[in-house]
């Protein structure tokens, strides 16, 4: 992506991103004619009105002419995904791509697909990659977004997103709407699934079509989502770039993501450098998270919600990774200070029974590749053991691996397959869902899964610290599966006599249960 490799492996992701500046200058690409005035004043992307004014007087005159002759009757929106707002009772956000530059994007929403008299205006976020950059030559995204507010809560919503010329209203483009339900006002059950390590492929278009049967109320997806940067080192030299693949991405999910909230972490693939200074500044234009984290203009996939008596959060490990360190240190602890105050809220709210915690770089693994992340062992995991955190998923490492109990870095508890865990009393539960649609990694001890349990007593494995990898040998690798999969978390509030609990299931791309276990809890 242009920075030497020598003077790469040296530079953080901000020090990457000004050599690209620099070298990529303004001066440099209006005199090969490869970039819009909007993309080279206004960095990672700039609003619909100023990018359409940068297309009319920058780009060459012969795209300019086919860009605005385009009927936006022949434009259709793609790539839908839907993300919850703060408060997933009331707010969601609507988001697509188009191909090309259109005008007035807008959403409509009712309650009947033949009543979406409500019509809410979007916004358009123009992201442009120039030749040079990545794999592709001069590429320019369209990502539009629309923040819904004031919904009602557990309600099924149709929506249908348009701009001039192409109404989703009108009766041939009905089938073009999806629908979407917030979430409850109060504790009922439920489903989540949670992955990471997707990309585009085969096998990620195969777990996409079993988490639709799962009917989930939201999904997490544990970074690491698209792959447009393969090397995934957070440098400019990381050969392969693509910003392609995001279309690629957004249109293979859309079938889930239409009607399902899809929420992801950013994992080590997703920093890019070209856009901004921490990497992220292609994620911010394709994504519309909730944005009640510590630093949104550093960590915009730190972010935490509520649904029903379940507390999400959403953590950026890049922060603290030794393993990848471009991006080492950029909240200079806030995001450690601001999860132990979320810990500290939801323990103390009576409306919240369960906390799951979600991110990249795994906090225990025996992968082979990248195995365990210090980082994260030092900076976060004494706070989920203080919280009694109920379930932590990862992904980085690309299979399906589940810890037993884990309190101080040992073995609390074992958990056997169909086991359950007090958090309370017992400590952590660590999954590893990296298996999405990335070619797999593996163990250095055999895989034992549910129907082919092979116990062991101790794994070789490693982590990443500060100095480098430690080796060491390790007795909580309980589960370990060497295929695609997803886990499925089925969420029940207390009732009289009886615990809340998370039923926790490993399924595989086939449709097998690879794994269950269950935490249980005191309702509040």
């Amino acid at each position: 992506m242009g920075v030497p490799e020598q003077l790469a492996a040296r530079m953080s992701m901000a020090e990457q991103h000004e050599y690209l500046r620099a070298r990529f200058s303004r001066r440099t690409m209006i005199r090969s004619g490869a970039v819009t005035l909007g993309a080279v004043a206004g960095g990672a992307f700039v609003p619909g009105a100023v990018a359409q004014a940068a297309t009319k007087t920058s780009v060459p005159t012969q795209a300019a002419a086919r860009t605005e002759s385009v009927d936006g009757a022949l434009v259709a929106p793609f790539g839908r995904h839907l993300a919850w707002g703060s408060d997933p009772r009331t707010e969601i956000t609507v988001s697509w791509q188009v191909p090309v530059a259109v005008k007035k994007p807008f959403v409509r929403i009712g309650a009947h697909p033949w009543d979406l008299s409500h019509k809410i205006d979007a916004e358009v976020r123009t992201l442009f990659t120039p030749a040079g950059v990545g794999a592709s030559g001069n590429h320019t995204q369209y990502y539009v977004h629309a923040k819904l507010t004031h919904l009602r809560p557990g309600r099924t919503y149709y929506y249908g997103v348009g701009h001039a010329g192409f109404d989703p209203a009108e009766a041939h483009l009905l089938g073009t709407l999806g629908t979407f339900t917030t979430a409850p006002a109060h504790k009922e059950p439920f489903t989540f699934t949670a992955f990471g390590d997707e990309g585009v492929s085969y096998h990620g278009l195969a777990n996409n079509s079993l988490l639709l049967g799962q009917n989930p109320a939201f999904h997490l997806h544990a970074g690491d989502i698209a792959y447009a940067d393969p090397a995934g080192a957070g440098q400019t030299a990381d050969a392969g770039f693509d910003s392609r693949v995001w279309d690629q991405f957004l249109a293979q999910t859309e079938s889930v993501a239409k009607s399902v909230p899809w929420m992801p972490a950013y994992g080590n693939h997703d920093m890019e450098a070209w856009y901004s200074p921490n990497g992220y500044g292609g994620e911010d234009a394709r994504w519309n998270l909730p944005d009640n984290g510590p630093d949104k203009k550093n960590l915009p996939g730190v972010y935490s919600f509520v649904y029903g008596n379940t507390a999400v959060i959403s953590l950026d490990a890049n922060d603290i990774s030794f393993e990848i360190p471009a991006n080492l240190g950029i909240s200079g602890g806030t995001q450690t200070k601001w999860l132990e105050a979320q810990l500290k809220k939801y323990r103390a709210s009576k409306d919240v029974d369960f906390v799951v915690v979600f991110f990249h770089h795994c906090a225990y693994c025996t992968s082979t590749a990248h195995a365990s992340e210090g980082g994260v062992r030092q900076e976060w995991v004494p706070l989920f053991e203080k919280y009694t955190v109920d379930l932590v998923i990862n992904g980085h490492n690309h299979q399906y691996e589940r810890t037993d109990v884990i309190k101080a870095g040992k073995v609390a508890k074992k958990l056997p397959i169909g086991g359950t865990a007090y958090p309370e009393t017992d400590g952590v539960v660590y999954v590893t869902a990296g298996a999405a649609g990335r070619s797999l990694y593996a163990f250095t001890a055999p895989v034992s899964y549910e129907g082919h349990e092979n116990e062991v007593e101790s794994v070789a494995s490693f982590v990443n610290t500060k100095g480098g990898k430690v080796n060491e040998t390790v007795a909580w690798s309980r589960v370990r599966y060497l295929d695609y999969s997803f886990l499925r978390v089925d969420v029940t509030p207390a009732s009289r006599g009886r615990l809340a609990t998370l039923r926790v299931r490993g399924i595989a791309e086939t449709g097998e249960e690879v794994d269950h276990f269950t935490v249980a809890r005191r309702g509040r």
